[in-house]
């Protein structure tokens, strides 16, 4: 089957994991992807989180369709190795801080003196100016300064941070759709290749909403509200009698109607504040109740049938055990299978997106290290003798 982005080159020399999943990302619809990790260190993501008989689960999701090289660029000769990669590539993927590339001898205007095509995705915390360009940073400090963990958690709770890589996840889906524009760019407008400078933080501002802009014109700086929306209500997790959470939201108007006659309370309909979304959020309370108490006193599955029959917004809050078990998800295969030489069969989020006509694919899972040093140094030119001779420098 054609993948449509067969022929796209990338070099991915990023770690932990804005930069890598999007190299992801882009190999899972068939970008020829080249893994760069330290001889010594490897990447990151091999000692990330648990493992199952030796094999990084991590690493097992994150290397997928890609090929791995062992490569120390801060050394002169593995500079040199990089340039003559890039000189065929189409995409550089790098998360140094500011400064490291250039230090090395990388320099974007000397990678596009060798390669006036290359696309180069540089994805660090802040960016690649400004005051703070230099500080360490990962996605934590994101989902911190961006302004999310301020509004998220209960009002008298602390500022709560996710338990993932959000801001990671935000800024990785970000970057390809970047590189995907300056390919598009490049190829289609006949342009040279660009730089792409992408601060993690600044994705989050974008998800975030309106909050600039209602700070900026109304002077307004959201609070915490648990569970609640400041846009509309009822908007909530409410527990059945048998234990079990289930989610609603009344984002539209009819939804939030149909809601208010399925739990019997249809006189608040007729409220003026329940006219809006932000007036029936200003009244939560009293929506709350009505619809909590009616949740309370049935079980999950009565409560998810009624809503369905009133055609009203309602989902259960899994767990991910609850997620491989769901029929929606295993219809669309949305936990996908892949082969691993050492685990044999695992389950892994498939390809983001469906295309109709070229869908992506998990070719392979994460290979081990430098496993494809060999091959793909042979293909730029170095004999066994010359690799020999890098590998006893420390080199590959």
């Amino acid at each position: 089957m054609r993948s449509p982005l067969e022929g796209v080159r990338v070099i991915d020399a990023s770690t932990l994991f804005a930069g890598p999943l999007a190299a992801t990302i882009l190999g899972d619809y068939g970008a020829d992807v080249t893994k760069i990790e330290h001889p010594g260190k490897g990447d990151p993501a091999r000692g990330h989180g648990p493992s199952k008989d030796g094999v990084p689960l991590w690493w097992t999701m994150l290397g997928r369709n890609k090929r791995t090289v062992n490569l120390n660029l801060g050394h002169e000769k593995g500079a040199e190795v990089l340039k003559k990669a890039l000189n065929r590539a189409d995409v550089l993927i790098e998360n140094f801080r500011p400064g490291t590339l250039e230090r090395w001898g990388l320099a974007p205007d000397e990678l596009h003196r060798i390669n006036p095509k290359l696309i180069i995705a540089r994805v660090t915390t802040y960016g690649q100016f400004g005051p703070y360009k230099n500080r360490p940073g990962f996605g934590t400090l994101a989902e911190a300064m961006s302004g999310f963990a301020a509004i998220t958690g209960e009002p008298d709770g602390p500022p709560t941070l996710p338990p993932f890589g959000l801001a990671d996840g935000i800024a990785a889906i970000t970057t390809a759709q970047a590189i995907m524009t300056a390919l598009y760019d490049r190829d289609v407008h006949d342009q040279p290749g660009q730089v792409i400078d992408l601060a993690i933080v600044e994705p989050m501002l974008t998800v975030l909403g309106m909050q600039a802009m209602v700070y900026d014109q109304l002077g307004r700086v959201q609070r915490r509200t648990g569970n609640r929306s400041v846009n509309n209500a009822p908007r909530n997790t409410y527990r059945t009698a048998d234990g079990r959470w289930l989610a609603i939201s009344t984002s539209a108007q009819a939804i939030a109607e149909r809601v208010m006659h399925l739990v019997g309370r249809p006189e608040l309909i007729d409220e003026p504040w329940f006219a809006t979304g932000v007036g029936r959020a200003e009244h939560a309370d009293v929506l709350d109740e009505a619809v909590g108490g009616w949740i309370a006193a049935r079980d999950a599955k009565t409560v998810t049938d009624e809503f369905e029959k009133a055609q009203a917004a309602i989902g259960p809050v899994y767990d991910i055990a609850d997620v491989f078990t769901d029929p929606q998800f295993i219809a669309r295969d949305s936990v996908t299978t892949a082969h691993d030489p050492t685990l044999g069969p695992v389950r892994m989020p498939g390809p983001l997106y469906r295309l109709s006509q070229t869908p992506g694919s998990i070719r392979w899972t994460g290979r081990p290290r430098g496993a494809d040093t060999d091959d793909v140094l042979a293909g730029l030119g170095y004999d066994e003798l010359q690799r020999a001779a890098l590998r006893a420098e420390g080199v590959i």
